[in-house]
């Protein structure tokens, strides 16, 4: 077990490559179970959860192997195996198996996924969508069972804008008999992404990126080759990072309509920000004056809230008082109380979070609780006086690849040690 060693108070400066996107990537992947021939998929990005699910696929008799950032994948052999325990419940995104293995199989057992714990995410509209297309659906001993005997097309409204309903859903519909209508879907890159891939193969689907997508069902699919999108959740944490101590720093391979409204935010901070057509730049002015702004997370393409709790972090840095209210996770506050360990002035009132800058932050023993909590901290180590030891690295290991090479090289002072036996075990306890 290793922990993260932040020494701030460095500028940043240079170009950042922005890799493949991880919500594209944990969805893609169980895709390729759907197709009938070799599967091949470019510039997935190098972390935990694509490994994880490259050994899931393995699992239920398909051939996988990861070279550079290619995943090629042969699903001929693949059989409807129950996952009910294991791997599946080290990911969020282990729930996209039941869409692919219903579509391609008309039955799965998968384990109730684990990933971030960020409060009550529901699988209900999954569970409502799988329903309306024919499949029997139980809970039995932690697992979902889910059979049917032939899946139908259906009009599905969902009652929540819900990025994973509307990929499982589109999943498990690609090979039904008929047209499948979901209305309300969510609109996020990520599914236009899949949809891509999904019609590359030979599915029929109109309307990926609107609220309204209409799939004809076939038969079977094909194989095909796809390149994933760059992963603007990445390229929004180095853009704010950027902002907290940056010179100059390029953040490149990123599409800047994918973040729009982090780029309004920043701007309305008073940083200035070059979009380009593969890049955005990001110059901070020398004395660091930041304005506070409020924020609201909403579904795309409103402030994701992905980038919530990175962007509090950075808050702590911005003259007056900032609110952060989140709409979409409840729970994602929990890096408020590290930050408040470092010196930050935050208090949280409901869904909200409500800073009082600026703060001069100071390095502290800190643990990640979450992927995007362990964003928030490394932004606040990144611009706290002295060191700063964030614990629990195996969450930002989860979304990041490469973020000490990547910091590094933009001229941070950031390095991994292992843990010492007592912190092993303050950690297990904790």
């Amino acid at each position: 077990m290793e922990k993260l060693m932040i020494e701030g108070g460095y500028p940043l400066e240079g170009t950042v490559h922005i890799s493949g996107a991880k919500n594209s990537a944990v969805a893609l992947i169980p895709a390729a179970i759907l197709a009938e021939s070799k599967v091949t998929i470019d510039g997935l990005p190098n972390i935990s959860d694509v490994h994880l699910l490259r050994e899931l696929l393995e699992e239920i008799g398909g051939a996988a192997s990861l070279e550079e950032k290619t995943l090629t994948v042969h699903p001929e052999k693949m059989i409807p195996m129950p996952l009910p325990n294991g791997k599946v419940k080290k990911l969020r995104a282990s729930y996209y198996l039941m869409g692919a293995m219903l579509g391609r199989f008309k039955k799965a057992v998968i384990g109730l996924p684990g990933g971030c714990n960020l409060g009550p995410r529901p699988i209900d509209q999954h569970i409502k969508g799988f329903e309306a297309l024919g499949a029997k659906v139980t809970n039995e001993q932690g697992a979902i069972y889910l059979r049917a005997d032939e899946l139908k097309g259906a009009r599905i409204y969902l009652d929540v804008v819900s990025v994973g309903a509307t990929i499982n859903i589109m999943l498990a519909a690609v090979r039904a008999k008929g047209r499948t209508i979901i209305e309300n879907a969510a609109k996020e890159p990520e599914i236009i992404d899949v949809a891509t891939l999904l019609s590359s193969m030979g599915a029929k689907i109109k309307g990926a990126g609107t609220d309204v997508i209409r799939i004809d069902g076939v038969d079977t699919l094909n194989g095909c080759s796809h390149s994933i999108i760059p992963d603007r959740i990445e390229a929004g944490t180095y853009m704010i990072l950027g902002a907290a101590m940056g010179k100059e720093v390029v953040v490149d391979n990123v599409i800047p309509q994918h973040v729009e409204s982090l780029i309004a935010k920043l701007r309305e901070m008073g940083i200035s920000i070059e979009a380009n057509e593969d890049q955005v730049v990001i110059r901070g002015n020398e004395e660091r004056k930041l304005k506070s702004v409020d924020v609201k997370t909403l579904v795309y393409p409103g402030f994701p809230t992905d980038l919530q709790q990175p962007f509090t972090s950075l808050l702590t840095n911005a003259e007056g008082t900032s609110i952060v209210t989140d709409t979409i996770y409840s729970a994602r506050f929990k890096h408020i109380d590290e930050l408040r360990r470092m010196g930050a002035n935050v208090k949280v009132e409901g869904r909200s979070a409500i800073i009082n800058g600026p703060a001069q932050l100071e390095g502290a023993k800190v643990k990640a609780s979450d992927l995007r909590a362990g964003a928030s901290l490394v932004v606040a180590g990144l611009m706290a006086k002295g060191v700063t030891e964030i614990s629990g690295l195996e969450h930002i290991d989860r979304g990041y690849e490469e973020l000490v090479e990547k910091l590094s090289t933009l001229g941070a002072k950031i390095w991994r040690e292992g843990l010492d036996q007592e912190e092993i075990k303050e950690l297990k306890s904790s």
